[in-house]
């Protein structure tokens, strides 16, 4: 059996905590421990920030081709490892190793644009605004930030706050989730691989106490959060009261909708991808897909087809297509959601519930639910608006696009949609009218490449900035703008020009 170590990494050295908390650290695949993960308190946390703080002066002197170096330093480290990054996702957040290595993979792709940093941080220059008088608007970065990431993607979360955050000049303390912190831990060691001056970058294990002592720490510029609903508004909250910059990523309830226009091989593929990739344990899986009279019946045919063929397992099996649910508390709650769907009638119906697992021996105690579909929901139904993280698919049939786009306007969360069709107009109205943040077009998965912004709106995202692009250069740096006169040394041997005894300006003139 596995055994690792989780240890916190401050001012670029390995700490192990001694007399607190522990919880413990599960392989999802078998149900086996896999280790203890420290819950640091705020002690600890501020000694993190202590030492960020401490590094900041230095890091944000330091030019920003010698900082883009790091990047790439880091980005090359990333790759020799790149295996191994892949094969501590499996283990602890049990995303299947295929989907593990192309989570490293997205991670290394925005470190490449992070290394963009030179040419998304340039200012602007406006000369001769009145005689002899520029104006300068430069970049710089803040100080220190908190970043908190949930257990579904450690690696990309790491990679859309850090690098950027660092890149632009600032310093962070990051803290995994106690789910899935296997992921950092190899991260802190490419940090000392690389040479990353200390305290750059810090790692702290813990709980929401560790967040929550950031607020009152005047150190702390601004906080980044993937994470529930609730979650981030407490957060956001938070930040507000004592003035600190929030990046905070909320949940999620997105809709599949299939025109009678529709090719279903496109949708066949992209729906499983989305619905059951990473076991529907991301913000960005489809949960609900909605069909027009014409081929619903016909779409929840190929939907139960589809899912019937999928192998669930252990995530190291390479003939695997799903992996388990993070812990039991999760595969419990999605039984419960899954009741709770079924109690509220109203002629919902179970079209394909595949609990019920034949696995091998060793996964017996894994945390598994097979893919799951509740047909004919209603909008009232509590399954057609929450968010259970689950393989949980529901399918509610609707009169026309105008429908569909009228039930995601009414959702509280609008992170993603996505539209199967092949009509040019359906395409371009479902784009401009959909209530969400991302649009994904004959794709069942909306999420944006690295160098365009990621985020929803409404109860998906709190704040103004989303990661990753130019808006992840937008929050971890400021504006400072210089108004800047000239003065001819010569000028008054030659009288120089009057002051105006009539008109006063509020700006320099």
């Amino acid at each position: 059996m596995t055994q690792i170590t989780i240890r916190n990494y401050i001012n670029g050295q390995w700490q192990e905590e001694t007399g607190v908390p522990t919880v413990p650290l599960y392989n999802p695949s078998t149900g086996e421990q896999i280790s203890q993960v420290p819950q640091s308190g705020p002690e600890t946390s501020k000694m993190a920030v202590d030492t960020a703080a401490a590094a900041y002066p230095g890091w944000r002197r330091l030019s920003i081709g010698r900082r883009v170096t790091y990047i790439y330093k880091m980005r090359e480290a990333m790759l020799r490892r790149k295996e191994q990054l892949a094969q501590a996702i499996a283990l602890d957040q049990a995303k299947h190793i295929s989907e593990a290595r192309g989570e490293v993979q997205r991670v290394v792709e925005i470190l490449e644009a992070a290394a963009c940093a030179p040419a998304m941080m340039q200012g602007q220059t406006l000369d001769y605004i009145a005689t002899n008088i520029s104006g300068k608007v430069v970049r710089e970065p803040l100080g220190v930030f908190g970043g908190v990431a949930p257990f579904n993607f450690p690696a990309l979360v790491f990679g859309w706050f850090v690098p950027y955050a660092i890149v632009a000049g600032n310093t962070f303390v990051f803290k995994p989730s106690t789910q899935s912190p296997y992921f950092m831990q190899i991260m802190g060691e490419i940090f000392t691989e690389i040479e990353l001056p200390p305290g750059v970058v810090n790692i702290i294990h813990g709980n929401r106490d560790i967040p929550g002592s950031w607020y009152d720490d005047a150190r702390i510029s601004g906080i980044c959060l993937v994470g529930s609903t609730p979650t981030a508004q407490k957060m956001a909250e938070g930040c507000a009261r004592m003035c600190k910059r929030s990046m905070l990523l909320g949940g999620a309830k997105n809709m599949l909708v299939v025109m009678e226009d529709a090719d279903l091989t496109v949708f066949r593929d992209n729906y499983l991808n989305s619905c059951y990739g990473s076991a529907g344990q991301r913000c960005l899986a489809g949960s609900l897909v909605a069909a027009v009279p014409e081929i619903y019946d016909k779409v929840v045919e190929v939907m139960v087809e589809a899912a019937s063929t999928i192998k669930v397992g252990d995530a190291f099996d390479p003939d695997v297509y799903m992996g388990p649910l993070i812990s039991r508390k999760a595969v419990d709650f999605v039984h419960a959601s899954l009741e709770a769907a079924l109690a509220h009638g109203q002629g919902c119906a179970l079209a394909l519930d595949r609990r019920e697992l034949d696995l091998p021996e060793k996964n017996k105690k894994g945390f598994f639910v097979g893919p799951i579909i509740v047909k004919d929901l209603t909008p009232c139904n509590p399954l057609f608006t929450t968010e259970v993280f689950g393989p949980i698919v529901g399918t509610i049939k609707i009169a026309d696009m105008d429908d569909a786009l009228d039930l995601i306007r009414r959702s509280e969360f609008g992170n993603g949609a996505c539209i199967f069709t092949q009509s040019q107009f359906y395409a371009e109205k479902f784009s401009r009218e959909a209530d969400v943040g991302m649009v994904g077009v004959n794709v069942g998965i909306c999420a944006p490449h690295p160098y365009i912004p990621f985020g929803g709106i409404k109860g998906s995202l709190l704040g103004v900035n989303k990661v990753q692009g130019r808006e992840g250069f937008d929050f971890f740096t400021q504006n400072k703008v210089t108004t800047i006169r000239t003065i001819d040394p010569h000028a008054h041997a030659h009288g120089g020009a009057p002051a105006s005894k009539f008109v006063r300006s509020c700006v320099a003139s």
